[in-house]
């Protein structure tokens, strides 16, 4: 008997779109990831970016539980002495939400080539529309 193996061309890759509106970040991130990852599917390799796009829209709508939108805290470098910038959740939702969506489903990625490869199919829209009609995203639900 012979294992089988996946190779790039003989990967399927589905279009979804989420809307994330009154959904707690976390949540939507994680499912978000493990569809990037391509651990939905039965033939997931973890060598091989295996992984579906994802279109998530209103961003700007997402939830954060507890007190997390006042103690999460985004800290940067800025690369000077002294250069560390800290940046409330708060700030960065009113500021960029796209930005902030992105970097919760970036820590859930594997941190080498194939992570970069997965979060580049995603695309994160604050409002309701989304450019990428053409490909005919399915609509999945995420459960809360």
């Amino acid at each position: 008997m012979k294992t089988f193996i996946p190779s790039a061309k003989n990967i399927e890759r589905k279009w979804y779109v989420i809307d994330a509106a009154g959904l707690p970040m976390g949540r939507v991130a994680s499912q978000v990831a493990t569809i990037l990852r391509g651990k939905n599917k039965p033939e997931f390799t973890p060598f091989i970016d295996m992984g579906d796009n994802v279109i998530v829209v209103n961003a700007a709508k997402i939830v954060f539980t507890g007190k997390k939108l006042d103690q999460k805290v985004y800290v940067t470098h800025t690369g000077q002495p002294g250069g560390n910038r800290e940046t409330t959740a708060r700030q960065m939702m009113d500021k960029n939400p796209e930005r902030a969506f992105r970097l919760a489903v970036k820590g859930m990625l594997p941190k080498n080539a194939i992570g970069k490869q997965m979060i580049s199919k995603l695309w994160v829209y604050a409002g309701p529309e989304h450019e990428q009609a053409a490909q005919k995203p399915e609509k999945l639900e995420i459960k809360a």
